[in-house]
């Protein structure tokens, strides 16, 4: 379905989105990295077409999300101990001068997390967002005040 050319093209319009969603979504540079590559190659088997840009977007978004979730599921991350703390330039290179904050958002839940990203680093609309998980808007905005506050309360919690 899509040629050299045009994968490329996606991939270069998207990469920063999918990447900074399955890191912030992980909080791990190699397995956003395993995301960013598992999204990409679902796009290059996907027939089915898209109506349009935001369609694609939202494909995009839906899959980065499910990929972090099955990633998360997975026999083998149940059964692995995190490694301490290396030093990665990860968390600088992609939140530099909100280390404080990407520390406090880490300790959010993962839906809390999707829903603060998606709002305020990718910028999307309440309705937007809601269309992509398949929720009301309602709830959407019920659940973004909640995150909020959680988020609020961290980084109250830390100083």
């Amino acid at each position: 379905m899509y040629t050299n050319e045009s994968i490329d093209s996606v991939i270069s319009l998207y990469s920063d989105m999918v990447y900074r969603l399955a890191f912030s979504h992980t909080g791990s540079k190699s397995d956003a990295d395993d995301i960013f590559q598992e999204v990409f190659l679902k796009l290059i088997d996907c027939t089915t077409p898209f109506q349009s840009e935001e369609h694609r977007k939202a494909w995009l978004i839906r899959v980065t999300i499910n990929c972090c979730n099955q990633l998360w599921r997975s026999a083998w991350r149940r059964h692995t101990v995190p490694l301490d703390h290396l030093p990665e330039e990860s968390e600088e290179t992609i939140f530099p001068q909100e280390s404080a904050l990407f520390c406090a958002l880490q300790k959010l839940p993962a839906k809390d997390r999707d829903l603060i990203h998606l709002f305020y680093y990718e910028q999307l609309s309440v309705r937007e967002i809601a269309s992509i998980l398949s929720q009301r808007e309602s709830t959407i905005r019920s659940r973004l005040t909640r995150a909020r506050q959680k988020l609020k309360s961290i980084l109250e919690e830390d100083n």
